[in-house]
């Protein structure tokens, strides 16, 4: 059986002069742009390039992936660099395009709600009676420059001290060796792990009700498509730390699972 080849990964060895990590959109796009704009005027008090890394889950449940995926397209505001973050979301999407029949999971896990936003009226019937049909009625919708998007977002990103992923890491394997199912999948051997050391992991995959400052990890995912609430942690290069937060009206979505 053929190995599927790794997603790229992204290792810098200087820091800019600071990070803001992004939690989980999920189609939530007036709260993206409140909250960028909120980190475009953070940080115009900090001299030199900032960066703003995305750590996935663009799509599904909120009511605005495509918008949210035009964004992320978008040039970065002045005086920064975008870095967006492959997401398990993402990744079920274009499983679900490649085999419908094996992935109608995701269309409970928010992809009706992303199927009604590229223009499919009716995907809840459309999908029952058809996982292929419903698949190839949905990919012509999907603008090709999304597709390329998220068939080549990177799994993480990694500076001296942190690391930047959607899910974790699985613990006691080392970081080159991490496989890309754990690092947008993985949950509980990662979030009960004790870490300790020189790297904290920045994540969100996992939704709370508020950032969660763990020794070695921090989750910034606060469930937007929920709560209203989309987090933002900024790095800076001596590691220390300062939240953003943008509110708004949470998606109506209800949660089955993922």
């Amino acid at each position: 059986m053929p190995q599927v080849a790794r997603r790229p990964r992204l290792t810098f060895d200087a820091w800019p002069a600071a990070v803001y990590a992004i939690g989980d959109v999920h189609g939530c796009i007036d709260q993206f742009l409140k909250l960028e704009a909120l980190i475009v005027a953070d940080g115009a008090a900090l001299p030199g390039e900032k960066w703003i890394v995305t750590l996935g889950d663009y799509v599904d449940r909120g009511a605005a992936t495509p918008a949210v995926l035009d964004h992320i397209m978008t040039a970065p505001p002045a005086g920064f660099q975008r870095f967006a973050l492959l997401g398990n979301h993402e990744k079920l999407l274009l499983d679900f395009l490649d085999n419908p029949p094996a992935t109608l999971d995701w269309l409970e896990w928010g992809g009706v709600q992303t199927a009604k936003a590229y223009g499919l009226t009716d995907p809840t019937e459309s999908w029952r009676r058809s996982p292929k049909r419903f698949a190839d009625a949905l990919r012509p919708l999907i603008p090709p420059g999304h597709l390329e998007l998220l068939h080549n977002l990177p799994t993480c990103l990694s500076l001296p001290g942190f690391f930047f992923v959607h899910a974790g890491i699985r613990p006691g394997v080392s970081l080159d060796a991490q496989d890309d199912e754990d690092l947008i999948w993985i949950r509980a051997p990662f979030l009960r792990h004790k870490f300790g050391g020189e790297l904290t992991i920045v994540h969100g995959h996992t939704p709370v009700e508020a950032v969660d400052l763990k020794p070695g990890r921090i989750d910034i995912d606060t469930g937007c498509f929920f709560s209203g609430v989309l987090s933002s942690l900024r790095v800076l290069p001596d590691g220390s730390l300062k939240l953003l937060q943008a509110r708004g009206a949470p998606a109506d979505y209800k949660p089955a699972g993922a």
